[in-house]
């Protein structure tokens, strides 16, 4: 018997079925799936934008499905839902052809023995070809698309307006930012892009990095606008010991050893490590790095300063990670809140009396953020923490709390494309 070789529609149905029903994230199982690997370069894109976008419109796509039928499917046919869900992306919010998305989704039942549905799903897609655009008007898509334990934070933390804001940005393809390692006039003209008032690079949209002028010479690297932030706000490095903690993928290495620091890059994941020093061997950079668990790991001598990207709910990444609303959970939040404190302790013996600490998590989620910092300061009396200033954010106040922590929301720069979630907040020790 002769297998069917993989399409890029058949892949994306795999995809999906990874991060909704194994709970998988989807980088790793874009890097995992043999079949995505051996798709040509404009069937990969195709395959990875029909992904990203089914799971960003998942709650209006699961809820015309739920219009159109009379029942729920049984449990033996839950693949049939995914079917839908990548045939109806494809129709509504891809302007794939009728005819093509309709096929190919009848198609696929037979690779998955559910050839008894393809009336049911031929009548479904043909009924939202005709009526789906009448319908997407009626749809809350921000409330929709976003889960209600996410939606009451956010709500409860910004104000409902701002919420919304947020739930907006998260429907749209993020823009491509980027740190240039010197020139960023220049590199900002070569890339035909715009220099936002942070001092990133921003491209109109995303691309095969590895083709862009300047990447082989190791010219300058990808990383969000926000991102980039954290590491401004140690003010001049130039010689001193800096240790980044959950250092990985290496973007703020990467900019505290190009403002002359000495610095000292610690990663839990050999695997990540791994890739950390080939993007600084490509930026032609070099740092001492460690393979350790950083709430473990004490350094030989104390750092000037520590940076602490800690690991959290990356809840303010979602535009560029839509999988995340449908793999965590509110109790996810809190254990990762446990684990930031336990690594903010650790960070606590690495530094210098009057050294600074930088403690940052790319999360909306103010467990994650004010609230974490708070529990610190009452806990430690010896830390302080230090105002940030507009002027260390480029002059982009909004982006300051009323404590002076650095709070960025995906809405805000919104006319020029947004940015990732972030917090942080610089203490000083002693």
């Amino acid at each position: 018997m002769v297998v069917p070789s993989p399409t890029s529609r058949t892949v994306a149905l795999e995809l999906i079925a990874a991060v909704l029903k194994n709970h998988r994230p989807l980088d790793d199982a874009l890097e995992g799936h043999a079949g995505f690997a051996g798709l040509e370069i404009r069937e990969r894109a195709f395959a990875r934008n029909l992904v990203a976008t089914t799971l960003r419109r998942l709650g209006q796509i699961d809820e015309l499905i739920n219009y159109c039928l009379q029942k729920p499917l049984p449990r033996r046919a839950v693949a049939v839902r995914d079917v839908l869900r990548v045939g109806i992306c494809q129709l509504i919010f891809l302007n794939t052809p009728a005819h093509a998305a309709v096929d190919t989704a009848v198609s696929m039942l037979d690779g998955l023995d559910l050839s008894a549905y393809k009336k049911l799903v031929n009548a479904v897609l043909r009924r939202l070809g005709r009526e789906g655009g009448k319908l997407m008007e009626a749809q809350d898509e921000e409330r929709l698309n976003t889960p209600d334990w996410l939606w009451r934070s956010w709500s409860n933390a910004y104000g409902k307006d701002a919420c919304r804001d947020i739930a907006t940005a998260h429907l749209c393809e993020p823009p491509l930012d980027i740190t240039a390692l010197k020139d960023s006039d220049v590199w900002a003209e070569t890339l035909d892009a715009v220099i936002l008032p942070t001092g990133s690079l921003r491209l109109a949209k995303s691309t095969n990095v590895t083709k862009l002028p300047g990447f082989d010479e190791g010219a300058w690297w990808v990383q969000d606008a926000a991102a980039a932030l954290p590491v401004a706000l140690l003010g001049d490095v130039q010689g001193k010991h800096v240790i980044d903690l959950c250092a990985a993928p290496g973007g703020k290495t990467a900019q505290l050893l190009s403002r002359g620091a000495r610095v000292t890059a610690v990663e839990r994941s050999a695997k990540r490590l791994k890739r950390l020093e080939e993007n600084l061997d490509r930026l032609n950079l070099t740092a001492e790095t460690v393979c350790a668990d950083a709430a473990n790991w004490r350094p030989e001598e104390k750092a000037d300063a520590v940076l602490l990207d800690a690991p959290c709910s990356s809840t303010g990444t979602i535009r560029r990670h839509p999988d995340i609303p449908h793999l965590k959970k509110l109790e996810d939040v809190e254990k990762l809140s446990t684990a930031q404190y336990r690594l903010f302790e650790a960070a606590l013996d690495m530094v210098k009396p009057n050294g600074q600490i930088i403690f940052c998590t790319c999360s909306l989620q103010p467990e994650e953020g004010p609230e974490l910092v708070s529990r610190i300061l009452v806990s430690h009396s010896l830390m302080r923490l230090d105002p940030i200033k507009p002027h260390e954010v480029g002059n982009l106040p909004e982006l300051i709390d009323e404590t002076g922590t650095l709070r960025c929301l995906p809405s805000h720069l919104g006319e020029l494309g947004g940015m990732d979630g972030f917090f942080a907040a610089r203490l000083v020790f002693g």
